[in-house]
C-alpha cells in the first residue's frame, strides 16, 4: 500500500485537493493522510458548497494543521510523498525557506529531507519575483512544480474535465495509474 500525505493550502483552487481525494478515495491500494489548512477551510467555505467535515471524510487519516508531533512529521513515518494542492505562495514560502511551523509546511520539509517526491500545485498568477525565487528553490531541493495549466488536446467539456487533467498529472507524478484524461498520442501529419 502506498501512503500520501495531501496538503491543501488556502489558495484558490481547493476543487483541485478535493478532486484529488475522491479520486484516491476509490484506490483501495493508497492511504491518503490530510492536512487541512485553516486557509484551506476559508476558501472550502467560499468556492464551494462542501463544509471541511466534508472534505476530511474523504481522506484515510486526517491531521490537525497544528499537531508538529503528528505521525507525518517525522522522517520515520513512511510514505511515498506528499502533494500540496491547492498551494498558496505562503505555504510555497514557508516550505522554501524550511519554515515547519505548521504541520503542512513541516511534513512538506520531511518530505524534502528524505529524499521523497514533493508535489506543489502553485495557484497564483501573474507570479512576481519572489514567487518564481521560491519556486526554483523548491525545484533545486527537489520538489516538482505542477500549476494546474490546462492542456485541451483532450478536448475537455467541462470544468471538471479540466480538473482531472491536473490530478491525473498528479498521480502520474506517484506512478499511480488512473484514466482521468486522454492521453496524447502524436499525431500524423
Amino acid at each position: 500500500m502506498k501512503r500520501l500525505i495531501v496538503g491543501i493550502s488556502g489558495a484558490s483552487g481547493v476543487l483541485f485537493g478535493i478532486r484529488l481525494l475522491e479520486v484516491l478515495r476509490a484506490m483501495p491500494d493508497v492511504e491518503t493522510h490530510l492536512i487541512l489548512s485553516k486557509g484551506a477551510v476559508v476558501t472550502l467555505g467560499l468556492e464551494t458548497d462542501r463544509s471541511a467535515a466534508d472534505v476530511t471524510a474523504l481522506a484515510d487519516v486526517v491531521h490537525d494543521h497544528g499537531n508538529l508531533a503528528a505521525a507525518v512529521s517525522s522522517g520515520s513515518f513512511p510514505v511515498c510523498g506528499m502533494v500540496v494542492v491547492p498551494c498558496s505562495m505562503k505555504s510555497l514560502a514557508q516550505i522554501a525557506l524550511s519554515l515547519g511551523d505548521n504541520l503542512l509546511s513541516r511534513a512538506a520539509d520531511v518530505t524534502l529531507k528524505e529524499r521523497r517526491k514533493l508535489v506543489v500545485v502553485p495557484r497564483e498568477t501573474p507570479l512576481h519575483l519572489g514567487h518564481l525565487r521560491h519556486m526554483v528553490a523548491l525545484a533545486e531541493m527537489g520538489a516538482v512544480i505542477l500549476p494546474p495549466a490546462p492542456s485541451f488536446y483532450h478536448g475537455p467539456q467541462t470544468i471538471l474535465d479540466v480538473v482531472d487533467q491536473t490530478v491525473g498529472k498528479i498521480l502520474d507524478q506517484f506512478d499511480i495509474p488512473h484514466a482521468l484524461f486522454r492521453r496524447w498520442c502524436g499525431h500524423g501529419a
